[in-house]
């Protein structure tokens, strides 16, 4: 349990960080949520969703955000990635401006090159071309904006 908020949060006792330790069962690794403090955020995410928090906290100069990341209690539940900006030129200090929220979903995939020719021949924008994750032990992302207007980060496997 980490305390110093108002109720117990339930700690992941998984070996390391959530992000480092986890893999999805499919292709769909988390749900990412801008929030304007995870400190303030993450009791409230793991209360209402009965989720588990292992109180890592990522700051990630590359992509100018803070990061954290939420487990259920099943295998087969893709984790939870709350989000904060991290600096007035944090790419979703203006998401973030216009309410936060619900920001992307993330799909792990074996070849990231593959992914993003296949994105552009289906119409998608790449708005973020490769570049290593602090949260994932430097493995590869790239984020694109779908035609139907889905923002996908896409994860390197290991």
């Amino acid at each position: 349990m980490v305390s110093g908020f108002d109720s117990e949060i339930p700690v992941n006792t998984n070996v390391g960080p959530v992000s480092l330790s986890w893999a999805p069962l499919g292709r769909i690794h988390h749900f990412g949520f801008v929030v304007p403090s995870i400190e303030t955020a993450v009791e409230k995410f793991a209360t209402s969703l009965d989720l588990n928090w292992d109180g890592e906290i990522f700051h990630d100069p590359n992509q100018l955000v803070r990061v954290t990341f939420l487990q259920g209690s099943s295998l087969a539940d893709p984790i939870l990635e709350l989000v904060e900006p991290a600096g007035e030129k944090s790419p979703v200090r203006g998401f973030l401006e216009r309410g936060g929220g619900l920001h992307h979903l993330c799909c792990q995939v074996d070849n990231l090159e593959e992914q993003l020719k296949k994105s552009r021949a289906t119409g998608g924008l790449i708005t973020r071309p490769p570049v290593p994750a602090v949260a994932f032990g430097g493995r590869r992302i790239a984020w694109v904006f779908t035609r139907n207007k889905l923002l996908i980060e896409y994860l390197e496997s290991q």
